[in-house]
């Protein structure tokens, strides 16, 4: 499987010490560059971008296409498009972002869509987490400052109870 990952589910995965469960879980795990840059350089010193600066196994890939659309038009960042375009073009089986309108955008696009909480739970599901490690992931992750609405919370734990 081949899957385009934006910024924050790598800064998120990388402040719970689970970046790897992308390599896990996927054959193949692009990184588009503007996010990379996003990340590694303008990001520098902030969590996620040395984790993301040694990983071997992430290929960072520039879209070979622009959108004719200028990204703030449609409210994204040049990450965020970049993601889109690249999974369009590379036909990636997964985009993983945890922005609300690039999810949207996404979906309208047709690219199926995961977020940091999708990935716990294909984790789980794969045997690469316990259920009391998916769910401390979660609250640790909400503790970092990361934003996971109560929904989200409520069905990653039903999903969770399912097994």
């Amino acid at each position: 499987m081949k899957v385009i990952v934006n910024a924050t589910p790598l800064i998120a995965l990388s402040l719970i010490n689970q970046l790897e469960l992308l390599n896990k879980l996927f054959d193949q795990v692009f990184v588009p560059l503007a996010v990379y840059q996003e990340v590694v350089i303008q990001g520098s010193g902030q969590p996620g971008s040395a984790e993301l600066a040694s990983i071997k196994w992430i290929q960072v890939q520039a879209p070979r296409t622009s959108s004719i659309i200028e990204p703030l038009l449609l409210g994204l960042d040049k990450g965020e498009l970049q993601v889109l375009l690249l999974a369009q073009e590379i036909q990636a089986d997964w985009v993983i972002i945890d922005e609300r309108l690039g999810r949207r955008i996404a979906r309208a696009m047709n690219l199926p869509v995961k977020g940091t909480v999708g990935i716990m739970l294909a984790a789980y599901h794969a045997g690469l987490v316990s259920k009391t490690q998916a769910l401390e992931a979660i609250q640790q992750l909400r503790k970092q400052g990361i934003r996971i609405s109560s929904q989200v919370i409520t069905w990653f734990e039903t999903e969770l109870s399912m097994n």
